[in-house]
Parts: structure tokens; C-alpha cells; sequence
């Protein structure tokens, strides 16, 4: 009974507080280069972001989303449930599979948030407190640079400048469309943990990490038992800020827009940083 009053109370928390409808307009500013300069055309029309911000706001918590689509589909896109936050929202576009030769998606989305470090003062966000987190592929994604250092390198910047992971039914182990451009042999959920999974990289001084599953029986197979396992060893190394949540009831297409797991990710910045409840000006 107590944990039901709980989660209750949470639901209401996030919808009447961080999902409130009282918050100012937002504006758009849509297909931003993140790169000075590209090889194609390609490239030129795919690397491109999309901002939605607060109208005059200022310091304001930032969230880098990646899209899912298997590294292969997809387009760049802002999470409809969190638009009603004063969280500053960038959607990226990254180069896919075939036309993208592993790993020019790894470089693509590391020089988007390279890009947002640099730039994403100017649209109300604060450089200082820039969450990375994406769906699925996306999540993969946004664990891979936000767990291994040598894809923000080239721009000096280091994953403990991260605020946070947000990991929504992202794969822990190497992608399995990785596997696949790189001829691994392995069958499909073979679990490979190698230099080229999340998993490999794990540390207690990782940034504050959120992981946020669909149900085990209708999640895409073993998602949620890697997921509980990073989240277990991630806890056992004495990580100061581990978040793991199965969703019963939602499938791996159905959790990607699930209110709830959204409501899942602004709890979560709003309490490693507790500025997304008010508008600093």
C-alpha cells in the first residue's frame, strides 16, 4: 500500500509540477549544422539539430536526444512528453547505416553535443548541466559517449562533464547492427562486451545514469536483463547515482513514447539538478 501511495504521488508530482502547463512558450530553431564542414551531401543534410527552448529563458537544464531506429532509420526528433519542461531540448540527426560506415554515427552524435557545449548558451541552456540520453539505438548511442572517453576526446571535452545519461530501452551490450557491419560471428543475442559496447566502460565515476526498460516478457529480448545488469555492477562499484526502471506492460515501441517514462526522465534531472522546477532568469 505505501509503495502504491508512492508512485501515486509521483504520477501527480510530475504531471501538475514538471509537465504543468504554466510554464512560458517555447520557439523552435530547426536543421542547425553541428558540423563547420562536411564531406557530402549526405552528410551536409543528416547532421543537422533541432533546438526547442523557453522563450527569454536563461541557465536552464539541457537534454541531447538521440533517435532510435535500429542505426539504420529514423529521423531526429524532440520528445513531444517533455515539452511542457523548462528543459532545453535538442534533437539530433546522425548519419545510418548503409550509407554510414561504422562508427560515422559515434562521430556524428559526439559532435552534435560537442557542438551543444559550445553553442547552446545562446538558446537559454546551461553548458554545465547538459544530460545525453536517447531511445533505443539512440540510447546506445548516448552511452557510448557518455561512458567512453575517446569520442569526445577530439574536443576536449570528458564524459564527467555529462549531467547525466538517460537510457530509454537503449542495448548495453555492442549493438547488434554493429555486429552485423563489422561481421562478428556471434548469433544475434549472443552477448558480446567488447570495446565497442556501453558495458565495457562502466566505472563509478560514470555521470548519474537513468535507465528506463519496457516489460521484460514484451521488451525486445534480454534488453531489460542487460539493462538490470549494468545498473547491478554500475551499483556493486559503489556508483553514486544509478536509476533502473522496468515499465510493466509496454513493449519496446510502446515505452518509447510512454508517458510515464518520460515522466521517469524529468524526475530524474529534476534531482540531480533540482533547477528544472523553477526558471532561473
Amino acid at each position: 500500500m505505501r509503495d502504491q501511495f508512492i508512485l501515486l504521488f509521483f504520477v501527480y508530482f510530475c504531471v501538475s509540477v514538471t509537465f504543468g502547463a504554466e510554464l512560458p512558450e517555447r520557439s523552435e530553431t530547426k536543421n542547425i549544422s553541428y558540423y563547420a564542414e562536411t564531406n557530402s551531401e549526405y552528410q551536409k543534410t543528416q547532421c543537422v539539430l533541432d533546438i526547442s527552448t523557453l522563450k527569454d529563458g536563461q541557465k536552464l537544464p539541457v537534454l541531447v536526444w538521440f533517435h532510435g531506429g535500429g542505426l539504420t532509420e529514423g529521423s531526429k526528433e524532440i520528445p513531444k512528453h517533455l515539452q511542457n519542461t523548462n528543459i532545453v531540448l535538442v534533437g539530433v540527426g546522425y548519419r545510418l547505416a548503409p550509407k554510414a560506415k561504422f562508427p560515422e554515427f559515434l562521430e556524428d552524435v559526439a559532435a552534435a553535443l560537442a557542438w551543444t557545449f559550445a553553442n547552446i548558451e545562446h538558446y537559454g541552456g546551461n553548458p554545465k548541466q547538459i544530460y545525453v540520453g536517447g531511445c533505443s539505438a539512440g540510447a546506445y548511442l548516448a552511452a557510448m559517449i557518455g561512458l567512453d572517453s575517446r569520442w569526445l576526446k577530439p574536443y576536449h571535452i570528458e564524459p564527467s562533464q555529462l549531467a547525466g545519461l538517460v537510457l530509454l530501452t537503449g542495448q548495453m551490450t555492442t549493438h547488434f547492427h554493429v555486429r552485423k557491419m563489422l561481421n562478428y560471428p556471434q548469433p544475434e543475442y549472443f552477448p558480446i562486451i567488447d570495446e565497442n559496447a556501453p558495458l565495457h566502460y562502466i566505472s563509478k565515476d560514470a555521470p548519474p545514469i537513468l535507465l528506463v526498460l519496457g516489460d521484460r516478457e514484451r521488451d525486445w529480448p534480454v534488453r531489460v536483463q542487460e539493462n538490470e545488469f549494468m545498473a547491478a555492477s554500475l551499483r556493486a562499484m559503489k556508483h553514486p547515482h544509478v536509476e533502473f526502471y522496468e515499465i510493466k506492460g509496454y513493449d519496446h515501441g510502446g515505452i518509447a513514447v510512454a508517458l510515464e517514462a518520460f515522466q521517469r526522465i524529468a524526475k530524474f534531472i529534476s534531482e540531480v539538478k533540482p533547477s528544472i522546477l523553477k526558471i532561473e532568469k
